[in-house]
């Protein structure tokens, strides 16, 4: 048996605790920015995903108008920076509401760090940063999707086996639902299944 949720009849809240409990994992983009006025910020969104290969462009969502959004739209640039599991409090301690004005890297004792084609520093803790410029945004009821092509990419060495960023050594962090956070269980290979067409029936 099956139980049926009917968004119309629940609040928004209600059916987002639903939907953020079952789109499990989700990845997180550790965003920083800068405002025009040059003060730093940094927040995670667990709404992100690749959006297109050429050109390279990441996405993440902002739910409601929040400093990055802002930032963004001012400045044109972000760096989505690798949520990993050594640092959860760290992520953790950037979502806090903080007034404006006051740097989540300092609440939460991370470098920030020079990028290299945007003005957004990078955190210097995690192993992968992605510099990006804005492409483009999309407003969605209560939410703005943020598209952003990436410019530059930059691996921590010791993340990579064979010229490849090793999910081991990644360590990434995922959001569930409430307040729950997944980390890298079980690895498993499996190829995909070529079609062998009619004749090798």
């Amino acid at each position: 048996m099956r139980i049926d949720f009917d968004p119309g009849a629940m609040s928004s809240t209600e059916f987002y605790r639903l939907l953020t409990a079952t789109v499990v994992p989700r990845p997180i983009a550790w965003v920083s920015t800068v405002s025009s006025d040059g003060i730093p910020n940094l927040a995670p969104h667990s709404f992100f995903s690749i959006a297109a290969i050429a050109p390279p462009v990441v996405q993440f969502t902002s739910v409601g108008r929040k400093d990055s959004l802002r930032n963004v739209e001012a400045t044109g640039q972000f760096v989505v920076n690798l949520a990993s599991e050594p640092l959860m409090n760290q992520v953790n301690a950037t979502a806090t509401s903080f007034p404006h004005g006051v740097s989540e890297f300092e609440q939460a004792g991370l470098a920030a760090e020079p990028s290299l084609r945007v003005k957004p520093p990078r955190v210097g803790e995690p192993p992968v940063a992605l510099e990006c410029e804005l492409h483009s945004t999309l407003g969605i009821g209560d939410s703005t999707v943020v598209f952003g092509r990436v410019v530059h990419a930059v691996v921590a060495d010791e993340v990579m086996v064979d010229g490849h960023p090793e999910i081991g050594r990644l360590l990434p962090l995922a959001r569930l639902g409430r307040d729950e956070w997944g980390t890298v269980g079980s690895v498993h290979e499996l190829s995909r299944v070529p079609y062998a067409g009619p004749e090798g029936a």
